[in-house]
């Protein structure tokens, strides 16, 4: 049956509506149909009223990446994070959904899972797709993949990691100073004997953040106060949990008075451990955690954690990669944040 102007009764549900079928429906050229998608100023009110009824009967849907595509550009970012199961990491693609809607693009997120191979895969897939540009938080802040991929013209972020070489640009936190921190306070109160839980050790935050609380320790006045090493597997709830079961299986005179935590999901774990084996905190043990995450001031005992700005992250992040992806004049940037302390009643006396 030949389709006349205006019949729309023919088309096939089966297959999305084109361009062309815009065409034929509305009686008008392919350039009147671009013209009222691209340009709707150049056509008139009576033309562009009747291609706009017969998009709405065939539920037309335009094909905006491939639009963008054929004009050399993408609207859309993506970030790679490393943990989905981490809030802080949901809090840092908050920050950088933020920024990336006020400039009007879209955002992918994945996870890695902490899976070099599954991150390759990611970053491999992303750069087919043509994304404007990539977030990551990597596995591996040297990872070759993420040369390469600059290389082939999609700029890339490092969110929440540093790199030996200003290769790309960068934004973390100075977690060697958060360390310290989180310590010194410890040392105020009084505390001599201090446990360090946190691991693996390849994961650079848990070696800054360690290196931070030792040289603390190594710093302070008197007699050297004692680092208790309770190390873990993965910086998560259970190995906290675990983590807590160690300390207090300790002998009384070996057991720290307090402990600082990696990060706060570990510290979790750990304030709920004791609590479940009759430690009070923070009399018996105190404890400050890493990241203040919301859980934190949310926890049966308020925790004390060294607070990151997740959102900044994110979002100082999403302005150094669009200002790599149009700005032909562009230099890498490493930002460093100033970590703060949260003190709360983990920690009080």
């Amino acid at each position: 049956m030949t389709r006349k102007s205006g019949d729309v009764s023919s088309f096939s549900a089966a297959r999305s509506a084109g361009v062309k079928d815009v065409a034929a429906a509305a009686g008008v050229s392919l350039g009147t149909v671009s013209n009222v998608l691209n340009r709707p100023d150049r056509v008139s009110a009576r033309t562009r009223a009747r291609v706009e009824k017969a998009m709405a009967e065939l539920g037309f849907v335009r094909n905006e990446s491939a639009r963008l595509l054929r004009a050399g550009r993408s609207s859309t970012l993506a970030y790679v994070m490393l943990d989905a199961t981490n809030p802080f990491f949901t809090d840092v693609a908050q920050g950088i959904e933020s920024a990336a809607d006020e400039h009007d693009l879209s955002l992918f997120i994945c996870n890695s899972d902490n899976s070099a191979a599954r991150e390759r895969k990611y970053l491999t897939r992303l750069q087919e797709q043509r994304v404007q540009g990539v977030l990551v938080t990597p596995v591996d802040p040297m990872e070759p993949l993420l040369d390469e991929v600059a290389r082939h013209g999609t700029p890339v972020v490092i969110v929440d990691r540093t790199r030996d070489k200003a290769t790309h640009c960068s934004v973390a936190v100075d977690d060697v100073l958060g360390g310290r921190i989180a310590v010194e306070h410890l040392l105020d109160l009084g505390h001599r004997r201090v446990a360090f839980v946190g691991g693996p050790e390849r994961i650079g935050q848990v070696r800054d953040r360690r290196a931070g609380a030792i040289a603390a320790l190594e710093d302070a006045g008197g007699d050297p106060p004692d680092l208790v090493e309770v190390r873990t597997e993965a910086l998560t709830v259970a190995e906290g949990r675990g983590a807590g079961e160690r300390i207090a299986g300790m002998p009384t005179s070996a057991r720290p008075t307090a402990a600082f935590c990696a990060n706060d999901l570990l510290a979790l774990g750990l304030l709920q451990k004791c609590v479940a084996l009759g430690l009070r905190v923070p009399d018996d043990l105190a404890i400050v955690g890493y990241d203040d995450i919301e859980f934190a001031a949310a926890a049966a005992v308020p925790l004390t954690s060294v607070r990151q700005p997740r959102r900044q992250l994110g979002r100082r992040a999403t302005e150094l990669l669009l200002d790599e992806a149009t700005n032909p004049d562009h230099q890498h940037e490493q930002v460093l944040f100033t970590p703060e302390l949260v003190a709360r009643a983990s920690t009080r006396r």
